[in-house]
């Protein structure tokens, strides 16, 4: 672990790494796409819910809609995850207190996600997490999603912090490709996938099924 000392700044992916919400963004997705006629299985929804929204439709039903219409598609069922996810709304255990003592120990912040803005805000303000955060990327800055490095590129531009000082902790391959092409490590929450899932990533430093994890006081 003594590398890890070294590092300077943590980026948090969120749905899925700081809120366990994947299953309410696959149904909500997987309920539209296929009144759409996709007639796409769950276990095909849950490996293609990754990138921006108007991505996502485009991979699944490609060609049928323009980018205004994927994007209004986007934002109608991000209304339909949020109405359902809200009851259940809270972070991942351990989390809380992994973030204020990394805060207490001046390590910059950042959330790097896919998600809309309209998603990132539902999150962080209903939580109250705002001011834990340096610098916040959503779908909304970016031109190109994960599993392309740019949203965690921006992230460390924001922070003023080397890409190879930053850790990233996410729970998707992609997410975990996009920290590898970015020069960063990551750590991998198991949420929704398995290890196993990780297999061709050299950057993954360790799993952890939630932030009560021990091992997570190395990095700080």
């Amino acid at each position: 672990m003594n590398d890890l000392q070294t590092k300077k700044a943590f980026l948090f992916d969120l749905n899925g790494t700081m809120i366990d919400d994947m299953d309410f963004h696959i149904v909500a997705w997987h309920d539209i796409l296929n009144s759409l006629g996709a007639n796409i299985s769950m276990q095909r929804m849950k490996e293609e819910a990754y990138g921006k929204n108007e991505e996502v439709v485009e991979r699944i039903l490609p060609g049928r809609f323009s980018l205004e219409e994927r994007q209004k598609m986007g934002y109608e069922k991000e209304k339909v995850y949020q109405a359902a996810f809200k009851p259940r709304l809270g972070l991942i255990p351990g989390l809380y207190t992994f973030l204020q003592n990394a805060h207490h120990h001046k390590i910059p912040m950042a959330i790097g996600s896919a998600a809309i803005n309209f998603n990132i805000d539902f999150v962080i303000d209903n939580l109250k997490l705002r001011s834990l955060f340096g610098a916040i990327v959503s779908a909304d800055d970016v031109t190109i999603s994960k599993p392309h490095p740019q949203t965690y590129l921006l992230c460390a531009e924001k922070l003023n912090i080397d890409p190879a000082d930053c850790i990233v902790f996410e729970d998707a391959p992609k997410g975990v490709e996009s920290a590898k092409n970015a020069g960063m490590k990551a750590v991998v929450i198991t949420t929704l996938h398995e290890p196993h899932e990780f297999d061709q990533y050299d950057n993954v430093l360790m799993f952890i099924e939630d932030y009560t994890d021990q091992r997570l006081i190395g990095l700080l």
